[in-house]
């Protein structure tokens, strides 16, 4: 099903973007919970890692059932060992922190993954294992239980989820618009080396799209070029923060550069391009005739086609009790600061979304990030 195309009095296509993140991805579902409620449903979700495990609830099930879905996902992998949710010193929360990260790294995580308690010594040609310290067999039976993969199939909302492809290193995407996506194209996805083991997939071997970019923004500038978009982009990880000043937050600060950079370079990368496109039809107006008229000239003119791009970032800025684990920390404590910080942030940005909304001109492109203006405004 393509999408339709749209008038000039139609309203931008509404597409969810989900960073990768692990255990941080419960602030993604609590994003979309309060653009729920905003009835601003995407009618495309694209999703790498934890965000394809997420889009793929969302997408594989009706508007009103995608919330308790979420829910009951991130109940099921949160429901491992918990220390009392008690209010605590800062200090206590922080060490209880590492200590479920611990936990996860130990025992695994429930309807996630389980450890492997021998690891194999077969070559990998014979056992996929043997690339991997867990099994991922608990992720598929959860995605086949809480996703409807013939709803995915049959449309309604467009699914995307990122993946590298082993041999070549190169970036693969599966989209629900171009083949028959099931639950191994989610673990796919997902398969975080030397975590988590490879999938394969009609006789190819793929690992997490997260290891050439964590973000399907690229993609869904490059397939949606020929419709107005609004983008809301979730990003787990802040490229944004102090120097740190011990080795504990040493690690915690390279794990957001490295998550967080490809995104940002991502983003202003791609709206550059928009941005050149739109002052090469500016500059392409002022030619007279005969040069407007010249084959090259028409060439540069679809080249520059573009429509109004809004990209409206919400960025996880993690809690002062977490640390480098923070993406594996899965206790329920955790997970619903996560989460109300999402529905948080969301609600604000639904606030102030008709400014959002607002171009001074057609085939504008902007950027802009509520949290940070919260930060700056000293909002709660």
């Amino acid at each position: 099903m393509q999408p339709e195309a749209q008038s000039d009095t139609a309203q931008p296509r509404r597409v969810l973007v989900l960073q990768g993140g692990g255990a941080l991805g419960s602030y993604q579902a609590g994003v979309y919970e309060a653009l729920r409620e905003g009835e601003l449903d995407p009618s495309w979700v694209a999703g790498i890692s934890i965000g394809a495990v997420n889009a793929a609830i969302i997408a594989g099930n009706p508007p009103e059932l995608r919330v308790e879905r979420l829910r009951e996902f991130w109940n099921l992998v949160t429901s491992g060992w918990t220390p009392s949710p008690l209010p605590m010193m800062e200090q206590a929360r922080a060490a209880i922190s590492d200590a479920s990260a611990g936990w996860a790294v130990a025992g695994g995580v429930p309807g996630f993954f389980s450890p492997r308690l021998l690891r194999p010594w077969l070559p990998a040609t014979q056992d996929p294992g043997a690339l991997s310290f867990y099994d991922t067999t608990p992720l598929r039976e959860t995605l086949e239980r809480l996703v409807d993969f013939d709803r995915i199939n049959a449309k309604e909302t467009r699914l995307s989820v990122g993946a590298v492809h082993i041999k070549t290193g190169n970036f693969v995407y599966f989209d629900n618009l171009h083949q028959k996506i099931g639950p191994e194209h989610i673990m796919a996805s997902g398969a975080l080396p030397p975590g988590l083991p490879p999938v394969e997939i009609e006789g190819e071997w793929y690992w997490d799209g997260g290891l050439v970019s964590n973000t399907p923004l690229e993609y869904v500038l490059d397939t949606g070029a020929d419709e107005d978009l609004m983008i809301f982009q979730v990003d787990l990880f802040n490229a944004r923060g102090p120097v740190p000043v011990t080795l504990g937050e040493a690690a915690e600060r390279e794990k957001d550069i490295r998550y967080s950079s490809r995104t940002r370079l991502n983003t202003d990368a791609n709206l550059r391009i928009h941005r050149l496109k739109a002052a090469l039809r500016d500059l392409l107006a002022t030619l007279p005739e005969p040069m407007a008229s010249d084959p090259s000239v028409g060439l540069l003119k679809d080249l520059s086609k573009e429509h109004a791009v809004t990209v409206i970032q919400l960025i996880y800025r993690a809690k002062s009790y977490e640390g480098g684990f923070k993406d594996f920390e899965f206790s329920r404590h955790t997970m619903l600061d996560h989460w109300s910080s999402g529905v948080a942030d969301a609600a604000r940005c639904r606030r102030k979304l008709d400014r959002y909304a607002h171009r001074p001109q057609a085939n504008a492109t902007a950027v802009f990030d509520p949290g940070r203006e919260a930060v700056e405004q000293g909002e709660p």
